[in-house]
């Protein structure tokens, strides 16, 4: 398994002044959609692409249910969903309202295989 990866400049946001750095930047090969899982799932069991379809679908709309509840999605090895906010700080904690969150995103923190994953890639330069 093999990451490509390109080089770009960036200069330093805190010092416009200063010559620009060189990092390397993942490069995407390719994108995989749910209708393309689905038939690989369906390929590994005795399930229909329809029916891996219709799970998966039906999972996507469970975890935007549940996440909008303020729950925590454990899907078991493959991670945690969770909504976090962010918000503009007060003195005091009774003058803190919803009204001073600012913005909400939603948090996705990798179970143990996905995380055994990064510690298993390899990289490929290009260009």
């Amino acid at each position: 398994m093999s990451v490509k990866y390109k080089v770009l400049p960036r200069k330093n946001p805190q010092d416009m002044v200063a010559p620009e750095k060189f990092y390397a930047a993942a490069i995407s090969n390719g994108e995989t959609d749910m209708e393309a899982l689905a038939e690989m799932i369906a390929y590994q069991s005795t399930l229909t692409d329809t029916d891996c379809y219709a799970v998966l679908r039906s999972l996507e709309q469970n975890i935007i249910k549940e996440l909008g509840q303020g729950r925590i999605v454990k899907l078991g090895s493959l991670g945690n969903f969770q909504i976090s906010v962010s918000a503009s700080g007060k003195d005091t904690a009774a003058e803190v309202t919803a009204n001073d969150i600012v913005k909400s995103r939603i948090l996705f923190r990798p179970g143990k295989k996905l995380r055994l994953l990064l510690g298993n890639l390899s990289y490929q330069k290009v260009g």
